[in-house]
């Protein structure tokens, strides 16, 4: 097999590989990432992204004009960052579509990252070679994380290099930064999802019920929890006639607060908050707090501040999953 040519060449008692532990990393690394490349299934779902990038791409190009002479519109200035955000109604735009594909490309990318290499006995006789073991989950994260992060990078600059030849206007670098941070969100939204379906690799031993599981938590958090989380709360909260309107807020910031326990909710928070600068809250106001304040846009730092929560929790997810990941296959058994 192709994976095990590198560490199989060469390999006896008296004559080991010269490779360290660096070395070897970045080999796997870079079979892995070959691997992916040249799956059927990574080229279908980069096939789908792309697709859906240049059809919302088209759509915003379209109607850019009308939304950039807007003057009731607080964000008409941002040209780029319409671009990402503009729609007709017929197609949401692409950072609402990335709040699905995102997942699936996670997932895709990592359900059989180890139960498949167990099933064809490769695991075994790649674990018989000098390497360390933890150096195979990491370049399994790593190489996934790698393509993810490519992926988004040149989908923006695309979408920049788009924008200068039809607009002929230079991107300002308030807009370089923040459609940057978009990417970050976007890399670290999929690596959640990455590091769940490895560890669900890691769990079941067949592929197909790793895929089912993965699938199964998407579809829950996508779904389901915020109607399961409305009928929750619901069911405690009293008649909105005895409620004052302070209770109304505590209430609905609770509300809040539970569904951003989804990481789809983190993700729309984060990204919202970073292509639309004139959003300046992201939970309910009081006319107090809304006393005095001016509808403008919000520097790229006091927009990062807002969606920091939000992005700690993302990373935060990310690596308790790859955590738990690398501690389950530190401890597995893998000669059966």
């Amino acid at each position: 097999m192709k994976s095990l040519a590198v560490f199989s060449k060469g390999i006896s008692p008296k004559n080991k590989p010269a490779l360290g532990p660096a070395s070897a990393f970045q080999v796997m690394v870079a079979k892995e990432v070959a691997d992916h490349i040249r799956s059927w299934r990574f080229i279908v779902l980069l096939a789908l992204v792309v697709f859906t990038f240049l059809g919302a791409l088209y759509v915003s190009v379209n109607n850019i004009k009308s939304a950039v002479s807007n003057v009731q519109d607080p964000d008409s200035m941002f040209l780029y960052l319409k671009l990402l955000t503009t729609t007709d109604g017929a197609m949401p735009p692409f950072h609402v579509f990335l709040n699905f594909l995102g997942p699936l490309l996670g997932i895709a990318l990592g359900f059989d990252a180890i139960n498949s290499e167990q099933n064809n006995g490769t695991l075994i006789r790649l674990m018989a070679q000098p390497v360390y073991r933890d150096n195979l989950i990491l370049a399994k994260f790593v190489s996934a994380w790698m393509i993810v992060g490519t992926l988004f990078l040149s989908l923006a600059l695309l979408m920049i290099g788009a924008g200068l030849c039809i607009t002929g206007v230079w991107i300002e670098p308030g807009e370089v930064l923040r459609i940057f941070a978009f990417v970050l969100v976007n890399v670290v939204y999929v690596g959640f999802w990455l590091s769940l379906s490895i560890l669900f690799s890691i769990t079941f031993k067949q592929t197909a019920t790793s895929a089912l599981a993965a699938i199964g938590v998407w579809l829950f958090f996508t779904v389901f929890y915020q109607i399961v989380a409305n009928l929750l709360i619901g069911a405690f909260i009293p008649k909105q006639a005895v409620l004052t309107q302070m209770d109304v807020v505590r209430y609905n910031q609770l509300m809040l607060n539970i569904l951003r326990l989804a990481p789809s909710q983190l993700f729309s928070d984060a990204t919202t908050t970073l292509l639309m600068p004139s959003v300046r809250s992201l939970g309910p106001l009081t006319m107090e707090q809304m006393a005095g304040a001016i509808p403008s846009p919000l520097p790229f730092r006091e927009s990062l501040m807002v969606v920091w929560p939000q992005l700690c929790g993302l990373l935060a997810a990310t690596s308790l999953c790859f955590a738990f990941s690398y501690y389950l296959f530190m401890r597995r058994e893998i000669r059966s």
